[in-house]
């Protein structure tokens, strides 16, 4: 049997963060090359980046920043 569509008033609209655009602000987390998790600022980028790099230490891991299109390693 079909599952009966949501109704639309019900469902919250996403926020779709397209790959292969960069940000414009902020800070994002830059995994493997590949741009990820987006931040309003630096110390959460640079937080969140390291608790990933404690549990997989093989991965790569810069933080952009938007403002100077910049990719810096964590500190």
């Amino acid at each position: 049997m079909k599952k009966p569509p949501a109704p639309a008033d019900e469902s919250e609209p996403r926020i779709v963060q397209r790959a292969d655009v960069a940000p414009t602000d902020g800070f994002s987390l830059v995994v493997d090359g590949r741009l990820k998790a987006h931040y309003d600022d630096q110390n959460a980028a640079q937080k969140a980046g390291a608790e990933l790099l404690g549990r997989f230490p093989m991965l790569q891991i810069l933080i952009y920043d938007a403002a100077t299109r910049t990719r810096s390693p964590l500190q």
